[in-house]
């Protein structure tokens, strides 16, 4: 329920703090008093869309805190949320909205702490429920009867709904897939073709290893060079060796050896000397040996010569194409590998992929049957509770009747619903968009909010000039649909009918004032400013009020019929509706969930 609502600076608000009780609450106000600007705050607080109208004329920041009083399902909702419970027992929402360089700026917080658009947008539609005029247009759109049908349906409706969307996401989901498929099958073919072609000439080539482009360049030169490389390792042998004229360095260092040896004998400072020509000699010996067999084991291979060639050719092309070192083409030719396994290694094929789809479609199809059969139960029970809802709004004869029309599947399921309504004997059921009038849009709505409160927890129904386009007896019909939306409900109620206004547990009177003006003319001040003022009335204020809306005067007859429609109101408030026990059966069977305790 909500207890209190506070404002500051907006539209024409500078400040107001307003305390709400329990049953019918109703404004009223001449028109463009501002009445609707207080629901408008309740709406903005609660998450509503803001514009730069909503910043008070010359202010700079807007704030909005609307108090309700805690109950068991806000407290869940707030331990979901990580949000702490005030020390008093209220749930308090709050937005500050400033307009920072042309730009609006709004914070939203619950209980002080910061929340999201998606959490307050969670908890509104456990607060409160506007239901504002211009919603009888909604009446006529099917997608706005189907979403409350499934509504009053309950949650197996709304579950299995929920269920129907996940799996129509999945059976588009195989059809984008199949129809991808189709469209991109050629190119995939083709794309394949291409990196089998690759992959062929990659392995073909055996490449193994990155070096083998290195280690053949290095044979290569060898092979190509064999015969002058003979040639100059013989001349190295001799010159280390066996030099035919006897110049080698073998006898050069042989004999310094001979010679050192004999200065060793005499000085022993030579000794080092000698070991270090020692040394010499044994690895010219060594070396020459060395390059004796290296140039026996040359020889001339022009068969591996070209095979060595040939290969090195081969590698070139292929670092060229796919490069540009041989181990880049190396690690193309993996990526060709992994990828042909994902174009081909599923396995899929169009048959599998149509097959799939039929698959999916099925479990839709069954899902959506599964949801047409609980939609023609609810029906069956929203027909027989709005009929009885409408009849004591002068509807006596109405007719109403919830049409479930097979459609392919969608993500709300295979149905079109209709409302179909007659509001007169004899007259065939036609849409409710097509024959209802605009008072009879206005019943409707109204009545079809009566159904929903045994159905919807929410605390507090608000109702924003519901009783436009009627009149006379249907006005205190809607006056006394009202009176019995209250006693399971808070109720509040934007209303220029005083049969209405009569039947109010608490009467707000809504009205603009002009201050800070010191002219005593007609010319306007300057400094003069509108600001929107609320006051709750007593009694008496009350039949002012009262006469004033019914005949713009407080004149002796005009006072007397507000007196005798207050009379009456307290009549009728004394009364205590009983709900028949055929309806009540048929409630139970619909909702059998439904306890009166969870209605207040």
């Amino acid at each position: 329920m909500l207890v209190s609502l506070r404002i500051e600076n907006f539209a024409l608000v500078d400040r107001l703090d307003l305390t709400f009780g329990p049953g019918l609450n109703v404004l009223t106000g001449e028109t463009g008093a501002g009445k609707s600007i207080i629901l408008d705050a309740l709406d903005i607080v609660l998450g509503g869309k803001i514009t730069s109208r909503a910043i008070r004329t010359g202010a700079s920041k807007t704030v909005l805190e609307a108090s309700f009083q805690l109950s068991d399902r806000l407290q869940t909702w707030l331990s979901s949320a990580e949000i702490d419970l005030l020390d008093e027992p209220f749930l308090v929402c709050s937005r500050d909205i400033s307009n920072a360089q042309g730009s609006l700026r709004s914070r939203s917080r619950v209980n002080g702490v910061l929340v999201n658009k998606q959490q307050m947008d969670s908890l509104r539609d456990r607060l409160v429920e506007i239901t504002a005029q211009g919603q009888t247009l909604q009446l006529g759109q099917t997608a706005r009867q189907r979403d409350w049908l499934d509504a009053f349906g309950g949650q197996s409706i709304l579950a299995l709904r929920q269920t129907v969307t996940e799996q129509f996401g999945r059976y588009q989901a195989a059809q984008q897939r199949l129809e991808q498929f189709r469209q991109n099958e050629q190119h995939c073919l083709q794309q394949i073709d291409m990196l089998k072609y690759q992959l062929q000439e990659l392995q073909d080539a055996d490449l193994n290893d990155p070096d083998e482009q290195t280690h053949l360049n290095n044979e290569y030169q060898r092979l190509s060079h064999s015969v002058e490389l003979q040639q100059q390792s013989y001349q190295t042998y001799q010159l280390l060796y066996d030099h035919p004229q006897g110049g080698a360095c073998m006898d050069l260092l042989g004999n310094a050896t001979t010679t050192l040896q004999e200065m060793t004998a005499v000085d022993a400072q030579v000794q080092p000397i000698l070991d270090l020509v020692r040394e010499a000699l044994a690895q010219v010996q060594e070396a020459g040996s060395q390059i004796h067999r290296y140039g026996e084991r040359l020889e001339t291979d022009p068969q591996r010569l070209e095979e060595v060639e040939l290969r090195l050719q081969q590698l070139k092309q292929i670092c060229r194409k796919y490069g540009p070192t041989l181990n880049d083409a190396i690690a193309h030719q993996i990526r060709i590998e992994r990828e042909l396994q994902s174009l081909t290694g599923d396995g899929q094929s169009i048959a599998d992929l149509e097959a799939d789809c039929t698959a999916t479609l099925a479990v839709l199809t069954q899902t959506c049957s599964q949801l047409s059969a609980l939609r023609q139960t609810a029906a069956t029970a929203l027909e027989a509770r709005l009929v009885k809802e409408l009849k004591p709004l002068a509807m006596e004869k109405v007719q109403f009747q919830v049409d479930l029309k097979p459609l392919e599947p969608t993500a709300h399921g295979a149905d079109r619903i209709v409302f179909a309504f007659s509001p007169n004997p004899g007259e065939p059921l036609q849409p409710l968009a097509e024959i209802a009038s605009g008072g009879e849009m206005s019943r409707f709505l109204l009545a079809l909010k009566a159904c929903f409160t045994q159905v919807d927890p929410v605390a507090t129904l608000v109702f924003d000039e519901v009783d436009v386009g009627v009149s006379g007896r249907v006005t205190q019909a809607i006056a006394e649909k009202l009176h019995h939306l209250s006693q399971h409900h808070q109720v509040l109620c934007v209303t220029h009918q005083p049969i209405i206004a009569a039947m109010a547990d608490r009467h707000f009177q809504v009205e603009k004032q002009v201050i800070g003006s010191k002219g005593k003319d007609s010319k306007i001040d300057a400094n003069a400013r509108t600001v929107v003022r609320i006051q709750h009335l007593d009694a008496a204020q009350r039949q002012q009020e009262l006469a004033n809306l019914a005949g713009g005067g407080t004149s002796d007859r005009t006072l007397a019929f507000a007196e005798s429609l207050l009379t009456q109101a307290a009549q009728i408030r004394d009364r205590k509706p009983v709900l028949p026990k055929k309806l009540k059966s048929v409630l139970g069977n619909a909702h059998p969930e439904d306890d009166s305790k969870n209605f207040a």
